[in-house]
């Protein structure tokens, strides 16, 4: 008797285990409108809304695999500074991939099974909005171990007073803690403005300022992919910072050149780091 009621409650437990699973599935959101939004070839990944997409996020996160609350600190140095590129130790190459604007339906995806596929890890800068449109992706992109910073929450570039810059920064920062649990002291001001208010708040709360060293000019309407290739191989130097973009629009061609950047930075001997990763290493 003792057997059959541990068989029986191994099978009562397996099929409630499996009810909760898929009572859990979320359909992801849509992407915000942020005036850049242009649709994406049907020949890249299917559309968000579609339950293959759904499947695809979800089967990255199984029930067992629970991400402790990460935290993005920056070390003393840095806080209250406004960080173009790392010196690392000993000049090592390594070199942080930081992309911007995300999360995003179809380009955020793909380029989260590039980057996975790779073993690389990089740095995404999330905007408020799109990470209200798009939890699922976010949550996958912490679960996997990418780091997280905050790029406000509407990417306006006026200036505002200190009030709304509070309200732009901290408004993202508590979205990013209730969906994901992170909190992060990276910040990286829209368009790279310095002067609209948004910095000055950032470095009052101590947050590290994040800019960048090495574009790959990735927003150049009118550019191939390989621009954004060459771009980025050929002004690499150890420790820098690479913008990139998987959101505020039609991303195909930085998905087409990520695994060329990718592949070129490793046969040149570069490491991949996550700006966390980068900033401990600085002299």
């Amino acid at each position: 008797m003792t057997d059959n009621h541990l068989k029986r409650q191994r099978i009562i437990s397996f099929v409630a285990i499996a009810s909760t699973i898929t009572a859990c599935s979320i359909a992801p959101g849509t992407s915000p409108q942020l005036g850049l939004n242009q649709p994406v070839s049907k020949s890249h990944t299917p559309q968000v809304q579609n339950h293959p997409v759904k499947g695809q996020i979800n089967a990255q996160l199984s029930p067992s695999a629970k991400v402790e609350n990460p935290t993005f600190a920056v070390p003393a140095k840095f806080q209250g500074k406004t960080v173009y590129q790392v010196h690392p130790r000993n000049n090592e190459k390594v070199i942080a991939l930081s992309i911007d604007d995300g999360p995003w339906p179809k380009t955020t995806l793909q380029m989260l099974d590039i980057l996975k596929q790779n073993d690389v890890k990089a740095t995404f800068f999330w905007v408020g909005q799109a990470l209200q449109a798009n939890p699922d992706l976010a949550k996958r992109e912490v679960a996997e171990g990418y780091a997280i910073g905050n790029h406000t929450w509407h990417h306006w570039y006026r200036r505002m007073d200190q009030a709304t810059a509070k309200s732009e920064i901290d408004r993202t920062s508590d979205l990013i803690y209730k969906t994901t649990g992170v909190k992060t002291a990276l910040f990286r001001p829209p368009g790279g403005f310095l002067n609209n208010g948004l910095a000055a708040y950032a470095k009052s709360q101590k947050d590290a300022v994040i800019m960048w060293s090495l574009t790959s000019a990735d927003t150049d309407p009118h550019a191939k992919p390989q621009a954004f290739v060459n771009n980025v191989l050929k002004g690499a130097k150890p420790g820098s910072i690479v913008l990139m973009h998987d959101g505020g629009g039609d991303r195909r061609r930085t998905v087409e050149a990520l695994p060329q950047i990718i592949s070129g930075l490793k046969q040149q001997g570069y490491r991949f780091v996550t700006i966390p990763e980068l900033l401990k290493m600085g002299q």
